[in-house]
């Protein structure tokens, strides 16, 4: 669904390759990026596995898997990652920036150029599911003009939302 990078001032997001994984296993290594998702560091091995099935995209007809790794424009460091799982005119949006870059708004930037890409291919809703202690993806979420709507998925997360705005472009 994506050729290129979508670009900002200073990020690029790159479609997901499973070589990526070379790079994203040291971004993902610090144990407090799981407080609040659970789970642990993947290996390497782990890591390329998934991204492997992440790659081949999702096996359920009329939902599609999109996945970025961000990286700086200039360097091509890789800093975390932007997901979007799109049913219909509705996406799923995540993001994650390893404990090193966090703080300087980068996953409000790659959030916002992923949420922008999406308008602009039709998606009309984008919602992100949030821990509710998170309050680091709560900020992003609510840069991104999303509001809570007031639901609690399955594993206890708040869903965040946000309608297109006129500027997203049209809509089919």
């Amino acid at each position: 669904m994506t050729d290129g990078p979508i670009l900002t001032s200073d990020l690029a997001l790159w479609p997901l390759e499973v070589a990526d994984a070379h790079d994203m296993v040291n971004v993902l290594a610090d144990p407090s990026l799981y407080e609040f998702t659970g789970g642990e560091p993947p290996t390497l091995d782990v890591l390329l596995e998934r991204n492997r099935h992440q790659v081949a995209g999702s096996p359920d007809v009329g939902e599609t898997w999109l996945n970025w790794t961000i990286r700086s424009a200039d360097g091509g460091v890789a800093l975390g990652f932007i997901q979007a799982t799109v049913v219909g005119h509705r996406a799923d949006l995540a993001w994650l920036v390893g404990v090193e870059h966090q703080g300087r708004g980068i996953a409000t930037k790659a959030a916002a150029a992923a949420k922008d890409w999406l308008a602009n291919t039709g998606v009309g809703r984008v919602e992100a599911h949030v821990h509710p202690d998170h309050l680091a993806s709560q900020a992003v979420a609510r840069r991104l003009g999303m509001s809570l709507t007031g639901e609690v998925d399955r594993d206890g997360e708040e869903v965040w939302a946000s309608e297109p705005t006129p500027s997203w472009g049209k809509l089919d």
